[in-house]
């Protein structure tokens, strides 16, 4: 966000912290369904169930050692254009995030049949990465591979910033983000699988979509069963072989 130059007052600080700690947790409401952002104030919050993906790229200091910042530039914005063009054509998609070169999606998925089309997310940006490859190698700048993660769960939207100045953003607490975030981790490194989806998402997905994924482990740590997969859809791998193999 861009800032609003205001000089500080810390006994103002002070006022703000206990205001904000000071608040009943009956201050934050479950709901069924997202919130309009006008909903949202300083002093209010809403859970609800949503989706988490997010997708990164692996090995992103390598590509720093072996390409210029032009090309590095080229490539990232690539990348994230397409991320966030396939998750802004999913109208259950709520939140878009970038940090860095990992992009995520916070998803409204109240049906089933919401938890299949981010799962159709998924495996539309593995094989938009496989074209970008493609355009890559062409103009001789070294592919990527990538990570993609899933998770559904219980998550607090709050609005965040500073009120009064204009500077405030929506944000998103849960452990269905930092679930996501692991298992976008594990994709494509600790696993050979691009795709890896907790079994809160596979126990949702329909029957075709679940047999596209298989079963990986239990994390410990984070006290879930795993599935992964490499999926591709099958509209862009024609084009795909028809233009690059």
């Amino acid at each position: 966000m861009e800032t609003n130059y205001k000089d500080y007052d810390y006994e103002k600080s002070i006022e703000r912290i206990d205001d904000i700690l000071n608040k009943q947790d009956t201050s934050f409401e479950e709901l069924e369904n997202f919130p309009s952002k006008d909903k949202l104030t300083f002093k209010n919050g809403f859970y609800v169930y949503a989706t988490a993906l997010f997708v990164d790229i692996r090995d992103s200091s390598n590509l720093s050692d072996k390409h210029k910042r032009p090309s590095l530039a080229k490539i990232y914005r690539s990348f994230i254009s397409e991320v966030i063009a396939t998750l802004n054509g999913n109208d259950k998609c709520k939140f878009i995030n970038i940090d860095g070169d990992c992009v995520s999606g916070v998803y409204e998925t109240p049906r089933k049949v919401d938890l299949d089309s981010v799962f159709k997310d998924a495996y539309t940006i593995s094989s938009m990465v496989d074209i970008l490859n493609c355009k890559l190698k062409k103009n001789n700048i070294q592919e990527i591979k990538v990570g993609i993660g899933l998770d559904y769960g219980r998550l607090l939207l709050i609005k965040a910033g500073f009120a009064g100045s204009g500077l405030n953003e929506v944000a998103w607490m849960g452990d269905a983000l930092n679930i996501a975030s692991k298992l976008c981790s594990k994709a494509n490194k600790e696993t050979y699988n691009e795709i890896v989806a907790s079994y809160a998402v596979y126990s949702k997905l329909n029957e075709k979509n679940q047999e596209l994924l298989t079963y990986i482990g239990h994390d410990d740590n984070l006290s879930i069963d795993y599935y992964g997969g490499n999926i591709i859809r099958t509209d862009m791998n024609e084009w795909y072989k028809e233009n690059c193999t």
